[in-house]
């Protein structure tokens, strides 16, 4: 079993490339007028139709940190996992329902601009910078190691170096072009993501049923996965006990069963799919139909996303308990599980699913490095330091930022100064993400939603999330001891009590709440800043309700399934 790629791996992967960049630049030059205009480049505004903009949402979300990281995660904690993909199926109707409509009415562009709409400039910029931070040193840089570790395990390790300059080269070519560029090759993206997927994760149910019964069938494998990794198949963890082994203690803390559901799980998916300029960029420049439509599309392709992202994981777990791999291809660390999976792959198919995730890492970083440009350009620039710059000059300072930015990521990449390896790839960004995810969440709830909201509230909202997720996830079971009435500690693998940091985004995004709406009980009854809305904007046409109830109950059916 070699690990390596082969000549016709790198002709497949050649293919890919010239595919993708050949039809990048013919979307530049025919969908775009020199890419002037800042809502053009930017936003691709009214450029974008609804299979694009759902296409893109997916291609953009589904990077290294779901191939990889969740992946990894299938191996270690199994099937509890997809919660990231079937809740954000959820919330992403959620989404396209109530938040949609608030942000197209007010013509918000960026989520600073909506910031600085609805509250003040201050918490615009402290957001800003906020964002920024998040986006280039927890974001872009996990993504581009985390795909440059993968890829390098399949080309040679020696190779990483070569690989990360290679990856974030390809997508500074796709990011400059704008959103146009990065919204319709993501569509190519997409498709060839989930090819390379299904053929990767037939390959290995199919190994799986070699290796354990001797046969060659997808299903069998599938049904062996089941047999041989029972623990892998459900939902929910039960709460620790004494007994538990330190294995069980790392999944529960990572993901801790029906706990989660009622903290931060929705804290998590709702901020990220409603309140991340990253993500909701791609419809914020679309009718409310087109984007409603998009987001629509992009939750049902969720709902299947953990058959390519999390099944993998599994088999790598089964073949790996049977002895299948040589300790060259994987060594049992969660974050190389996927790459052991690509190993199975025969010359031409490693270079195809080696193309499936490149495609998520480039669409990913590209997404990141524009929402990067345009936060910095449309909310730092223009209003601090150039505020007569022309079309074309903001335009230029935003190529310049997309370049800085991934500068910064392959110099954090090059020797992993994060530590991303160390703790997990998956867990390391939900982790870091959550320390200003309650925080954000809570002041764009209340600020879409309860007119009485003052921007005194929100700069109080976003400091006080902060300072709690860094309370919670870092001091709490030292000062209060590991067992209180809000939370219970448990012992992680280096000894240290931990609370399941779900857990702390919910009590940090509960108590931001209440003392939110304490501080703007001192102010007026209506914010004059405060959004007019009216039930009109949430009225929902028959084939939208046709499709929510379908994800709705396919999402019922998987938890009835797997529980």
């Amino acid at each position: 079993m070699s690990s390596l790629l082969k000549t016709s791996d790198y002709l497949v992967f050649l293919v890919y490339f010239v595919i993708v960049a050949s039809y990048g630049w013919w979307i530049y030059k025919r969908k775009s007028s020199g890419q002037s205009n800042t809502k053009d480049y930017f936003l691709a505004e009214g450029s974008l139709t609804w299979w694009a903009i759902g296409a893109s949402l997916i291609a953009s979300n589904i990077s290294a940190e779901q191939f990889i990281g969740m992946s990894g995660e299938g191996f270690f904690a199994g099937v509890a996992v997809a919660v990231y993909e079937w809740v954000a199926a959820i919330a992403l109707v959620i989404i396209a329902i109530w938040f949609m409509p608030v942000y197209l009415k007010n013509k918000i562009y960026t989520m600073p601009q909506f910031l600085k709409q609805r509250y003040n400039e201050s918490v615009a910029i402290i957001m800003a910078v906020f964002w920024l931070f998040l986006y280039v040193f927890v974001n872009l840089t996990s993504i581009l190691y985390l795909g440059s570790k993968a890829i390098s395990g399949l080309a040679g390790p020696e190779n990483f170096h070569f690989i990360v300059i290679g990856l974030a080269l390809f997508a500074f070519v796709i990011t400059i072009g704008g959103m146009k560029v990065i919204g319709y090759t993501d569509v190519i993206q997409v498709a060839i993501l989930i090819l390379g997927g299904l053929v990767a994760i037939y390959l290995a149910l199919t190994t799986v049923d070699g290796v354990v019964n001797h046969g060659n069938s997808a299903i069998s494998g599938f049904n062996t996965l089941m047999k041989q990794a029972p623990d892998h198949f459900h939902m929910m963890f039960a709460k620790p006990t004494i007994t538990s082994s330190t294995e069980y203690v790392q999944k529960y803390i990572a993901l801790p069963g029906i706990t989660m559901y009622f903290a931060g799980q929705w804290i998590a998916n709702l901020n990220y799919w409603g309140c991340n300029q990253y993500i909701t960029q791609r419809a914020l420049g679309a009718d409310l139909k087109t984007a409603r439509n998009g987001i629509l599309f992009a939750g049902f392709l969720k709902l299947f996303m953990p058959i390519i992202v999390m099944l993998p994981g599994i088999a790598a777990f089964v073949l790996y308990k049977n002895g299948y791999f040589d300790a060259s291809v994987f060594d049992g660390k969660k974050d190389g599980a996927y790459s052991a999976i690509l190993s199975l792959l025969p010359a031409g198919m490693k270079g195809l699913s080696v193309a499936a995730l490149t495609a998520a890492i480039v669409a990913s970083l590209a997404g990141k490095a524009n929402s990067i440009s345009t936060i910095f350009t449309l909310d730092i620039y223009r209003k601090y330091f150039n505020k007569e710059a022309s079309e074309q000059k903001l335009v230029r300072v935003g190529r310049v930022a997309i370049a800085v930015a991934i500068f910064i990521a392959i110099c954090c990449t090059w020797d992993d100064l994060l530590g991303i390896g160390g703790e997990g790839g998956f867990t390391f960004i939900q982790k870091y993400t959550g320390f200003i995810s309650p925080g954000v969440f809570a002041m764009f709830l209340l600020g879409m939603f309860w007119k009485r909201t003052t921007g005194a509230a929100a700069v109080v909202g976003v400091l006080t999330g902060f300072i709690l997720s860094v309370v919670f996830n870092n001091y709490a079971p030292t000062w209060f001891g590991p067992e209180t009435i809000l939370y219970t500690a448990y012992k992680n693998g280096a000894g240290v009590y931990e609370i399941p940091f779900l857990v702390n985004m919910g009590w940090s995004f509960f108590f931001t709440v209440v003392l939110m709406v304490l501080v703007s009980l001192a102010g007026p009854k209506i914010n004059p800043k405060a959004f007019h809305s009216d039930k009109s904007m949430f009225k929902l046409q028959p084939s939208t309700i046709a499709l929510i109830t379908m994800i709705v109950m396919v999402v019922i059916a998987l938890y009835a399934k797997f529980w």
